[in-house]
C-alpha cells in the first residue's frame, strides 16, 4: 500500500479517535440541544447566532442547520398564508414603505387573543418599525379585541413613551386594521395632530405583514417557550416576555442584535 511506517502508526493511533471536525459537530449539537430545551421556536440561523455569542466558538449557519436536521429539530412556529380589499374612506394605507429613519416614525398596533387555562385574553401590542421594539401593550380578559378598555389603556401608555423618549413634536404614522375600536371616532380622538392615522385594507394582512408575522413568532413563543396556557400569573409571564422580547431577543432583520441595542447604537433613545 505503499504507506510509511511512521504513518501507519500514526493513522493506528488516531483511528479510534475523533478529528477536530466530529469534536465540533458533536459539542455543537449539545448546544443546539440546550437552547432547544427553553427556545423552540427559533429558527436555526438565529439559534446559530445565539451560540456564537454565546461561546464565542465561529461556525457556519449552515453547519446548524444540518445539525438541526440530523437531531431532528425543526422550528414549531407556524407559517401564513396572506391574502386584498377596500381602503378604509377616512383612514387610507399611508405606509408606502415600511423603511423608516428613526424610532416613532412608523407604529404598527394590532391585538391578538391569546389562550389560557382560565379562559382568553386580548393582547393589545404597539411596534415601532425602526426597531420592531414593542414600545406599549396591554392584556385583559378577552372581548374578541372589542375592548374599548383595553385599546384606550395601551394607546395611552404608547404616548407617554413617546412624550418621555422626546419624539412628542414629531410626526407618527400609526398604522392598524380596521376593526370596530381602531375605526370608531372615540378611539381616535386619544391622538393629537401629530398622529397620522393609517389603516390596512379588507382582509389584506399584507398591509401590516410585520406584525402580523410577530404575533405568529410571538405567540409561538409564549405557547412553547413560556408555558403561557399553563402559568399561573398571565401578566407577570407577559411582562417577563415583553423583557425579552425588547432587550434579549435577537432579531435576523436587524443584523442579530436586540431591539434596545439596535436602538441605541443608532444613537437614538
Amino acid at each position: 500500500m505503499e504507506v510509511s511506517r511512521s504513518g501507519y502508526y500514526k493513522w493506528l493511533k488516531r483511528k479510534d479517535s475523533l478529528n477536530q471536525y466530529e469534536e465540533k459537530r458533536i459539542w455543537l449539537k449539545d448546544q443546539i440541544l440546550d437552547t432547544y430545551v427553553k427556545h423552540k421556536v427559533w429558527g436555526y440561523k438565529n439559534r446559530a447566532q445565539v451560540i456564537r455569542n454565546a461561546t464565542g466558538v465561529y461556525f457556519s449557519d449552515l453547519l446548524c442547520h444540518l445539525m438541526c436536521k440530523e437531531l431532528g429539530i425543526k422550528s414549531k412556529a407556524r407559517r401564513k398564508q396572506l391574502s386584498a380589499g377596500s381602503e378604509h374612506e377616512e383612514y387610507p394605507n399611508q405606509l408606502d414603505t415600511f423603511k423608516t429613519k428613526r424610532p416613532f416614525e412608523k407604529v404598527c398596533t394590532d391585538t391578538t387573543i391569546l389562550t389560557h387555562k382560565t379562559g382568553k385574553y386580548d393582547w393589545n401590542i404597539y411596534i415601532d418599525l425602526y426597531d420592531h421594539a414593542m414600545i406599549s401593550y396591554d392584556l385583559t380578559k378577552s372581548r374578541h379585541g372589542a375592548d374599548p378598555g383595553n385599546h384606550h389603556r395601551v394607546a395611552k401608555r404608547f404616548l407617554e413613551e413617546k412624550e418621555k423618549r422626546g419624539y412628542t413634536n414629531l410626526e407618527t404614522i400609526v398604522h392598524s386594521d380596521q376593526g370596530v375600536i381602531y375605526t370608531s371616532r372615540a378611539f381616535n380622538s386619544i391622538f393629537n395632530d401629530t398622529i397620522i392615522r393609517s389603516m390596512s385594507r379588507i382582509a389584506t394582512p399584507t398591509d401590516n405583514p410585520i406584525i402580523e408575522a410577530l404575533n405568529g413568532w410571538i405567540k409561538d413563543e409564549l405557547k412553547y417557550d413560556y408555558d403561557f396556557f399553563h402559568c399561573e400569573n398571565p401578566k407577570k409571564v407577559i411582562k417577563q416576555f415583553v423583557d425579552y422580547f425588547n432587550n434579549h431577543r435577537l432579531a435576523y432583520s436587524l443584523k442579530y442584535k436586540t431591539p434596545t441595542q439596535f436602538r441605541t447604537e443608532s444613537g437614538f433613545n
